[in-house]
């Protein structure tokens, strides 16, 4: 795919809904995937049933005030969003989610918070924020890996949360692992691959020079 087409069925969207996408600027060593964390690796938490009034409004303003408070924005509004390569939506990825394995995983992309945004409404509504707005489903990074929010729907409620330090987390690390030694039909070889190269140089790098 390319450039082009990626920008006008990616970027633009999410261009409409508040967040400029800042093209191969993932600082190396991201971790690629958090997963596994405990009720002891949460640290801000907010969830509003459906049929909340102005929902929404409600779900913006609490997610800029978590945002905020976690420090998922560095000092220019910049963070990063996980989206699914190609022009796969996270609408998309759902349906498939225990039937492709060989489904392309998704990627960390930089992105800026512009002054005029709608996270939870038009950014849902594009398909890669959530399924349609007041729906969303995301997982988002501060860009020094400080702090990690996701978002997701259930049965009768939207639920947001956020994981401070998801690199330290020993429950998350100990997950990591787990995928990259068992074999599952639903998990994809570079998927497990690029968890795998993380943890290797996670683990070079805790290295001091006195032990080399």
């Amino acid at each position: 795919m390319g450039t082009r087409e990626r920008d006008r069925k990616v970027h633009r969207p999410l261009r409409q809904a508040g967040l400029e996408v800042i093209p191969n600027a993932v600082p190396d060593g991201t971790m690629p995937f958090v997963h596994g964390y405990g009720a002891e690796d949460v640290v801000g938490f907010f969830s509003h049933r459906y049929n909340t009034p102005r929902l929404v409004e409600r779900l913006n303003a609490d997610w800029y005030d978590l945002a905020v408070s976690t420090g998922l924005l560095d000092e220019r509004r910049e963070f990063l969003v996980q989206l699914p390569q190609g022009t796969r939506t996270h609408r998309a990825a759902l349906r498939h989610l225990h039937s492709d394995s060989n489904a392309t995983p998704a990627v960390w992309t930089r992105v800026r918070l512009l002054e005029r945004w709608d996270i939870m409404g038009r950014g849902a509504a594009s398909a890669f924020l959530g399924v349609h707005a007041g729906h969303p489903g995301f997982a988002m990074m501060a860009l020094d890996g400080s702090v990690y929010v996701h978002a997701s729907t259930g049965e009768i409620s939207v639920d947001v949360l956020a994981v401070r330090h998801p690199g330290r987390s020993e429950n998350i690390l100990r997950h990591l692992q787990w995928i990259t030694l068992h074999d599952s039909p639903n998990v994809n070889r570079e998927f497990k691959e690029r968890i795998a190269v993380w943890l290797a140089g996670r683990a070079r790098s805790a290295v001091s020079p006195s032990d080399r």
